[in-house]
């Protein structure tokens, strides 16, 4: 009696499975590395401040303190959202937006607040706006910075 084998007809197989577990493994590499490359070739311009006065037709002061709290000129905008800093600044200003605009913000400030004055500044139209620096060590008095 003959006993037949199966196992001899059985054609080879490749898995294909740790193959794309390698693959996938790559893809993640590349991905992550990439990223990691896009990161080191931002390049930044930094702002500058140069030693000289501004000298305007009585600019727009627009101040921000330590707190994030808002004054225009004199007047203090009672709310912090964007809306009340544009109709403060609307009340102050007038039609005026060729007006020059100081802004003077604490070194201490939160970010969001410098952006959020100059959001409303650009919606408003004002688009020479001024940023006050303090100068280096043994400067004399506060400078600008133009920001046309």
């Amino acid at each position: 009696m003959r006993i037949r084998d199966h196992r001899a007809h059985d054609e080879p197989e490749i898995s294909l499975i740790p193959l794309i577990d390698v693959l996938l493994v790559m893809i993640i590499f590349f991905v992550v590395t990439a990223t990691f490359d896009a990161r080191s070739v931002i390049k930044l311009e930094l702002p500058r401040a140069t030693g000289e006065q501004v000298e305007a037709n009585q600019p727009l002061v627009v101040l921000v303190n330590a707190q994030g709290r808002f004054f225009v000129d004199d007047r203090e905008v009672l709310r912090d959202d964007l809306e009340s800093l544009k109709s403060t600044i609307v009340e102050v200003a007038g039609s005026d937006r060729q007006r020059p605009v100081m802004l003077r913000a604490d070194a201490r400030t939160p970010y969001q607040a410098v952006v959020t004055v100059y959001d409303a500044l650009g919606q408003l139209g004002f688009r020479r706006i001024m940023s006050a620096t303090a100068p280096a060590e043994g400067g004399d008095a506060p400078t600008a910075g133009d920001n046309e």
